[in-house]
């Protein structure tokens, strides 16, 4: 208990806050006003992100016939916002990261409002599958904590120090991505041996999850008559989810909800570096004609 405890209430908060931080540092107010100048794209992202992928993380959690503490833990992953790293993968596949970069800053704006609500109605429908069911109040005040003001913070750098973050923002966001790999790996070995006796129906389920989110957001995007290059972006910021924060979230009800986040975590890059892989000579020739509207230093 000692362990989780120190889990919940230091190491994944810490985690959490810097890549929030880094995160913030990649971000201007364009990247929030870009929902008014490119209205339909960032619709339809954000409407597979914030609808689409928690239903179908709801589906994925019936279909596989998880536990509860793990149904509601994939429930809490699949309502996370999109991830820094989708802005990365998909400037690798050449989307347009403007596109990506928005999305992933208006859904992490979001999740104060969107995580809870959906935790909440997980709970409901699985119940929690821990001792004591969470606290939707005290939730939403550590999201907002740990997520928006750093984020706050980081652009606040950004634009009071700007050629100091531009300078040092590769170090910030490799960081980053240490503390990530940090977040994971702590809540696996916390919760080794439950992770060893569901690994086969919690990968099973994630990884559908994974694919199937991708394929169903990238073809909505395609019938929409998004190019290829909004498509890929908005099919990353499916597939790479802010595990962090899904798991920063589920260690302060119990560590076993961040279980199917840490295993997402885990396979995650692999089927989003396939398609960046897949997407980047198919996006070649468009990426050259359109304007590049990422905002340095982004990913882009």
């Amino acid at each position: 208990m000692e362990d989780q405890s120190l889990v919940a209430t230091i190491i994944l908060p810490i985690s959490l806050i810097v890549i929030m931080l880094s995160l913030g540092l990649g971000l201007t107010p364009a990247d929030f006003r870009r929902v008014i100048l490119y209205p339909r794209g960032v619709a339809i992202g954000l409407g597979n992100l914030l609808l689409i992928s928690p239903l179908l993380a709801f589906a994925m959690a019936e279909l596989f016939g998880l536990p509860a503490a793990l149904a509601v833990g994939i429930v809490l992953l699949g309502a996370s916002p999109g991830g820094a790293m989708a802005n990365m993968l998909t400037h690798l596949a050449r989307g347009d990261v403007a596109l990506s970069v928005t999305m992933t800053a208006i859904s992490s704006v979001a999740a104060v409002i969107t995580v809870p609500v959906f935790l909440g109605l997980a709970v409901s429908h699985f119940g929690s599958g821990v001792e004591s069911d969470p606290e939707m109040l005290s939730i939403v005040a550590r999201v907002f904590v740990i997520t928006l003001i750093p984020l706050g913070l980081g652009m606040l750098l950004r634009a009071r120090r700007t050629e100091w973050v531009i300078e040092n923002y590769d170090r910030a966001r490799r960081a980053a991505l240490g503390f990530f790999f940090v977040a994971v790996i702590v809540a696996i070995a916390v919760e080794y041996e439950r992770v060893l006796d569901n690994f086969t129906d919690v990968a099973a389920a994630t990884i559908a999850l994974n694919l199937i989110a991708m394929t169903i957001s990238f073809t909505v995007a395609k019938f929409a008559r998004l190019n290829d290059r909004q498509a890929t972006a908005i099919s990353m910021e499916l597939g790479i989810h802010n595990a962090t924060l899904a798991i920063a979230v589920a260690s302060t009800i119990s560590i076993e909800l961040a279980i199917p986040a840490a295993v997402y975590s885990s396979f995650m890059f692999i089927s989003a570096g396939t398609l960046a892989r897949i997407m980047h000579r198919r996006n070649a020739a468009a990426s050259l004609q359109e304007p590049a509207l990422a905002t340095s230093p982004s990913p882009s």
